[in-house]
């Protein structure tokens, strides 16, 4: 992956682009598609662009695919990893900053301040 190291609390791929030139980064990387919680950009070998949310992946030699919901509604679609030239994590990271120690710290924090402090989860913003 490329750009800044952020700190584990803040660790995300969000607005990174995979390497995909060495083929143990270009395996690291598929993988990262799959667990990413955003969509994701991609490349292929005839020029078109996908951009949508990878649910699954089948990374199994030759037959190695990732399969994507892509964010114009157009379907699933399987695209072959072999025809895969770019990958970028662009969509937001909707995990992002959600790890079970930010809420803590957080809830803490809103009790100190005398703020109400809830179980339930902070609202999305619209």
């Amino acid at each position: 992956m490329t750009d800044s190291d952020p700190t584990p609390e803040e660790a995300t791929l969000e607005g990174t682009t995979a390497n995909l030139d060495d083929a143990g980064l270009r395996h690291a990387a598929l993988e990262a598609a799959f667990d990413y919680r955003g969509d994701v950009t991609i490349e292929m070998r005839d020029g078109r662009t996908v951009e949508g949310y990878v649910f699954d992946r089948r990374i199994n030699g030759d037959e190695a695919a990732l399969r994507v919901i892509p964010s114009d509604g157009s379907g699933r679609i399987t695209i072959p990893c072999s025809e895969i030239t770019g990958l970028s994590f662009t969509g937001r990271d909707t995990a992002a900053g959600r790890s079970w120690e930010t809420w803590v710290k957080q809830y803490a924090e809103k009790k100190q301040r005398g703020e109400a402090a809830n179980i339930e989860p902070d609202r999305e913003p619209a």
